[in-house]
C-alpha cells in the first residue's frame, strides 16, 4: 500500500516571517487580499501587524471579520458572499484554526462553487480545483491548519461538527512566527498547546502511522513537552518550540488522521461549544488508557519523548502508564480542567457519543470503539 505524504507549498519560520509576505505577494502576482480574522484579533492589534505590513507595501486588502470560534456554516456562506463582492484574488487567514478553517471552506467554494452547500463539503469531497490561495498566518501553536489539508465546520442546526478532508485546501504559504502568537493569553496558550500534544500523541498511533508521519509526531510530542510550560510563561523559547512543534505534528497528524479524542471533542464543541483544546486536554490522557493494549510500544517512545527517564528499563506496563502519567501532568500543569463535570449534562451522554461514533477521525483509532465504550469513556470523566 503506498502511502500518501501532502505538504504545504512554502513555509517560514521564526520570528519576524511575516516579514516575508509582501515577497511572496509580489512573486505570486496577488493583487488583492481577502484578510480573514477573528474580531478579538483586529481588536488587539494583531491582525494589524500583517495589514501595516500590506499598506507600507501598496497593496490592497479587505478585512472579513465574521469568523468564531467553532466556525459554522453561517460565518462560511457570509465569508463567500464578501468575498465575490470584495475582488480579492487570494486569502490571508491570520488566527488560530478558527480562521484557517473558515478560509479554507470560503475558499475551495469559491472555485468549486457546485459545492456551495457546505454540508457537502464533509469527509474527503471530490473536489476539482484547487482553492482559492492562501496564505496562513497562525496566531495560535496548536491546530496546524496552516499545513493540514483538514478543516472542521460547526452544523449548529444539528449540533454536530463535521471534518472535511480535501488536498485542495492546504495553504499555499504558511508563515509560522512566534511573535504573531506572543499576545495569546495563558489558557488559550495552554489549550492550543494541548491540541497539538494530541495531534501527535493520535498522530503517533492511528492505524494510518507510517515511517515518515512517526518521524515528524514523535518529534512533535518532544518539542511540545519541552516547550508548553514556557509557552505559557511567555517565554520566547519556549514560543519558537511550540511554533515549530505544532507545525510539524501538522505534517504528521494530516498525512496520517487521527482518533477518538477528536471524535469525542468536536462533539464537545458542537454541543457546548468547548474550546477544542481544552476538550482534547480533558480526553487525552483518559483515551490513551484506553487505546494502550493497541500501541505495541509505542507508548515507551512516547514517554521517553515526554521526558520520562528510564523508560528502556520499564516494563510494558510501566512505560504505558509513565506516557499517560506525563500527558496528565502536563495538563496540569498549564492549567487545564481535570474532568467534564462542568461541561457535560448526563442526558447529553449518548447523543455525543452517536455523534463521535460517526466523526470522521473515529476509523483511525488504533482501538476500535463501540459506542458503549464511548459512552463509558464520557461517563468516566464525569
Amino acid at each position: 500500500m503506498a502511502n500518501r505524504i501532502v505538504l504545504n507549498e512554502t513555509s517560514y519560520h521564526g520570528a519576524g516571517a511575516i516579514q516575508e509576505i509582501p515577497g511572496e505577494v509580489v512573486k505570486r502576482g496577488f493583487k488583492k487580499a481577502f484578510v480573514a480574522s477573528d474580531p478579538d484579533l483586529i481588536k488587539f492589534n494583531v491582525t494589524s501587524k500583517v495589514t501595516d505590513l500590506l499598506e507600507k507595501n501598496g497593496m490592497a486588502y479587505e478585512i472579513y471579520s465574521d469568523i468564531k470560534p467553532n466556525p459554522t456554516i453561517e460565518n462560511v456562506q457570509h465569508g463567500v458572499e464578501a468575498f465575490k463582492k470584495s475582488g480579492a484574488d487570494y486569502i490571508i487567514a491570520i488566527g488560530g484554526g478558527s480562521s484557517m478553517d473558515t478560509s479554507k471552506a470560503i475558499g475551495i467554494i469559491i472555485t468549486n462553487p457546485e459545492f456551495s452547500d457546505v454540508r457537502s463539503l464533509e469527509g474527503v469531497a471530490p473536489t476539482k480545483n484547487p482553492c482559492v490561495p492562501i496564505i496562513a498566518v497562525p496566531t495560535t501553536a496548536g491546530t496546524a491548519a496552516e499545513v493540514t489539508i483538514n478543516y472542521v465546520i460547526t452544523d449548529v442546526e444539528k449540533k454536530r461538527k463535521f471534518v472535511c478532508v480535501d488536498p485542495h485546501d492546504i495553504p499555499v504559504v504558511a508563515v509560522v512566527d512566534p511573535d504573531m502568537m506572543s499576545s495569546m493569553p495563558k489558557g488559550l496558550t495552554a489549550a492550543t498547546g494541548m491540541d497539538a500534544l494530541t495531534h501527535a500523541i493520535e498522530g503517533y498511533i492511528t492505524k494510518g502511522a507510517n515511517p515518515i508521519t512517526d518521524m515528524f509526531n514523535l518529534k512533535a510530542v518532544e518539542l511540545i513537552a519541552a516547550s508548553l510550560r514556557g509557552a505559557v510563561a511567555n517565554t520566547p523559547e519556549g514560543r519558537e518550540g511550540m511554533a515549530l512543534g505544532q507545525y510539524i505534528t501538522g505534517m504528521g497528524f494530516s498525512n496520517c488522521g487521527l482518533g477518538i479524542v477528536h471524535s469525542m471533542a468536536h462533539a464537545l464543541g458542537a454541543v457546548y461549544d468547548t474550546p477544542h483544546g481544552v476538550a482534547n486536554a480533558i480526553l487525552l490522557p483518559t483515551v490513551m488508557a484506553f487505546n494502550a493494549d493497541a500501541t505495541g510500544e509505542k507508548f515507551r517512545d512516547i514517554a521517553k519523548a515526554m521526558g520520562v527517564e528510564g523508560t528502556e528499563n520499564m516494563t510494558q506496563e510501566e512505560y504505558r502508564k509513565a506516557a499517560v502519567d506525563a500527558v496528565q501532568q502536563l495538563s496540569i500543569d498549564v492549567g487545564i480542567p481535570k474532568d467534564l463535570k462542568e461541561i457535560v449534562k448526563e442526558e447529553d451522554v449518548t447523543f455525543l457519543a452517536e455523534s463521535a461514533v460517526a466523526d470522521a477521525c473515529a476509523p483511525g483509532n488504533p482501538k476500535d470503539a463501540s459506542l458503549e465504550d464511548i459512552i463509558g469513556l464520557y461517563k468516566s470523566l464525569m
